[in-house]
């Protein structure tokens, strides 16, 4: 799902093209931090309920989700402090998605230590990738949607494979076939989609925002 996803998210972007001001930060890193608290407790019942039981594989699979999520956590703001000096709340929050994306394929059949181990790997390895894709592929995937998503659960299923759990054969072949079939149809959606009408707003309707173009209000009207 998090392969799929990502993947087409990059397709879209890379279509879509770059924003004009590609250096606005995000706008509330408060609002982030609520959403991503909403998020990570909603993944539980994500992945534990996909165990459709009440069992002890479902709470083991509710561990193992939250000890990813909390590692990644902390290894994407080591890192980032590492690298920059500073660590961000914004960046500690995307850490968590990594996280959580990269233990969703493995979050039943690995233990709370592997569970470690993929969250402290994934912090890293996605934020990486968030530098990769935006200063080496040029591609303005503006939510970091493949650099987290997308890496993070090729990642996490491919460590199915090193902790035992699966083949390589089985884990590799299934992500090339779904890569395959994402990539096709995703570019087939938005050939077809830029047939029927524009798919990006114009100069002056990014200038103003697309709070105001495209809905008619601000999200923060200061002056009322």
């Amino acid at each position: 799902m998090h392969q799929t996803a990502g993947l087409a998210a990059l397709v879209v972007a890379f279509f879509l093209g770059a924003r004009r001001d590609k250096s606005k930060p995000p706008h509330n890193p408060g609002y982030v931090m609520l959403g991503a608290a909403m998020l990570w407790v909603g993944w539980f019942g994500f992945n534990a309920g996909s165990q459709l039981s009440v069992s002890g594989a479902a709470g083991m699979t509710l561990v193992v989700t939250h000890i990813s999520a909390a590692t990644a956590s902390l290894s994407w703001a080591l890192w980032e402090r590492i690298k920059y000096g500073k660590s961000s709340m914004v960046g500690l929050v995307t850490g968590t998605i990594a996280g959580l994306a990269s233990i969703t394929p493995a979050s039943g059949s690995v233990t709370p230590m592997e569970a470690m181990l993929i969250g402290a790997i994934a912090g890293v390895l996605t934020q990486e990738m968030c530098h990769v894709v935006k200063n080496v592929l040029k591609i303005d995937d503006t939510l970091d949607v493949f650099a987290v998503h997308g890496v993070g659960g090729i990642f996490g299923t491919l460590m199915i494979a090193v902790f035992g759990g699966a083949t390589w054969m089985a884990q590799i072949t299934t992500l090339g076939v779904v890569a395959v079939y994402t990539i096709v149809v995703s570019t087939v959606i938005v050939l077809v989609v830029k047939l029927v009408f524009p798919i990006r707003v114009s100069e002056e309707e990014e200038f103003d925002g697309l709070d105001i173009s495209a809905h008619g209000e601000r999200a923060y009207d200061h002056s009322s």
